[in-house]
């Protein structure tokens, strides 16, 4: 296994990256501590992420909407628009492009990129040219925190140390020992539950972590995972293991007039398009659905969730057909009284198109077909208008649109999730 000798990647992070592009198109927001809420209109909501200057008066992403009031009563609540956080990342990776090629997309806010020769010896100065592109070209109310390091690993954890709008440069002489006081939350891969883990296992801090040997940390991890992270940790460059598609799905927070038995099914059925609809374009079948829902009920808040198994379809027939029985079942739980505060699907258990295997017991070969030449000359004429011209039933999106198009820090959207 290769141990660089040299500093070889960056890791870049905007800093309260939906809150900034709304500081930036927005010149009232600006030097203002503001959260990013789904919606107006009820104080029964989360901040799903805050501005820079709202996390130093004491915010977070994800916190209550009373917590982050009781933290910063200042803080100026704005809605989402992620149409508007798509196009500012479209932006902003086109101008990084012009300083370096960018080697991979990690989330909607960060990108990781492989130094050549000369940009190996001036880590420094290739920061001041990515920031100085930003500022000129995009904004200068959007900062990013830059981290380098041997590897992608490493680069991620070094630019969360001088947040926001710093740069951290990390040298192979410098690993592991720089690693000692870097919190366990701060390390990709240990979570929650591997924390209580490691803590079981006598590990409490990340020198001890460090200290431990390669196969310890397997054993620990019960994986290959943990002696990966071991060798990352240490220096070592580490080929990042391609991920296989497993699921295709949509969520949506209700505002309150939503919230309603009879208000959300329409909702759940322009989830299971908008899900299918994606699904096709990548060319993918799904053999199950799944629905889910957040509710309330005694005052305390509550979870649903049921699936069921689906003949390995794509269209958008078959997987309505699906959500009618999930709906079903979840009305004989559910009164009709109950309201409902979140509600999601997911097809998934996938497989490849070219890889479909259907089941000699169930012939509906000619009907499936047709159904799926109709979803295929759908998605045809949507795709030729840029929104949802033709529809498989009602199409009436709630007030404030983002249906299928909501904040995602893991996917960034596409220009179709808004139509």
């Amino acid at each position: 296994m290769r141990k660089p000798t040299t500093i070889e990647c960056l890791y870049l992070d905007f800093d309260g990256f939906f809150a900034s592009v709304e500081q930036q198109a927005r010149p009232k927001l600006r030097g203002k501590p503001v959260g990013i809420i789904p919606f107006e209109g009820t104080e029964h909501t989360c901040v799903i992420a805050c501005s820079k200057e709202a996390k130093a008066r004491g915010c977070s992403n994800i916190m209550t909407y009373a917590e982050a009031k009781a933290k910063c009563p200042d803080i100026i609540l704005q809605p989402q628009s992620p149409d508007l956080y798509r196009r500012a990342h479209h932006a902003l990776i086109a101008e990084i492009s012009t300083v370096l090629p960018i080697e991979a997309v990690k989330s909607i806010d960060e990108i990781t990129c492989r130094l050549d020769t000369g940009q190996q010896h001036d880590p420094e100065g290739l920061a001041v040219r990515i920031k100085d592109r930003i500022a000129r070209y995009v904004g200068q109310y959007i900062t990013c925190s830059i981290g380098f390091a041997p590897n992608r690993q490493l680069a991620k954890i070094a630019g969360k140390q001088n947040k926001p709008d710093g740069v951290t440069i990390w040298h192979p002489n410098d690993i592991p020992h720089v690693l000692n006081d870097v919190p366990f939350a701060e390390v990709g891969g240990i979570g929650h539950r591997m924390e209580r883990r490691l803590r079981a296992a006598g590990i409490t801090s990340m020198s001890e972590l460090l200290a431990c040997s390669p196969k310890q940390l397997r054993k620990i991890w019960r994986s290959v995972t943990g002696e990966r992270l071991w060798y990352a940790l240490h220096g070592y460059a580490i080929q990042a293991q391609k991920s296989q598609r497993g699921m295709f799905g949509h969520a949506r927070v209700l505002p309150p007039e939503l919230r309603q038995r009879d208000h959300v099914k329409p909702v759940a059925r322009m989830l299971v398009i908008k899900a299918a609809r994606r699904m096709r374009k990548a060319g993918y079948y799904a053999s199950r659905l799944w629905l889910g829902c957040e509710y309330r009920s005694d005052q305390r808040d509550h979870g649903y969730s049921d699936s069921l198994s689906l003949p390995i379809v794509s269209d958008d027939h078959a997987c309505l057909t699906g959500l009618n029985t999930l709906w079903q079942r979840l009305c004989q739980r559910l009164s009709s009284h109950t309201r409902i505060v979140r509600v999601g699907i997911t097809l998934g258990e996938l497989s490849n198109a070219n890889e479909r295997q259907l089941d000699f017991l169930l012939n509906d070969d000619a009907d499936r077909r047709r159904w799926e030449q109709v979803s295929h000359a759908v998605d045809h004429l949507n795709a030729e208008y840029s929104k949802s011209l033709v529809t498989l039933g009602p199409w009436q999106p709630p007030a404030g649109g983002h249906l299928g198009g909501k904040i995602s820090y893991t996917r960034i959207p596409k220009a179709e999730d808004f139509w």
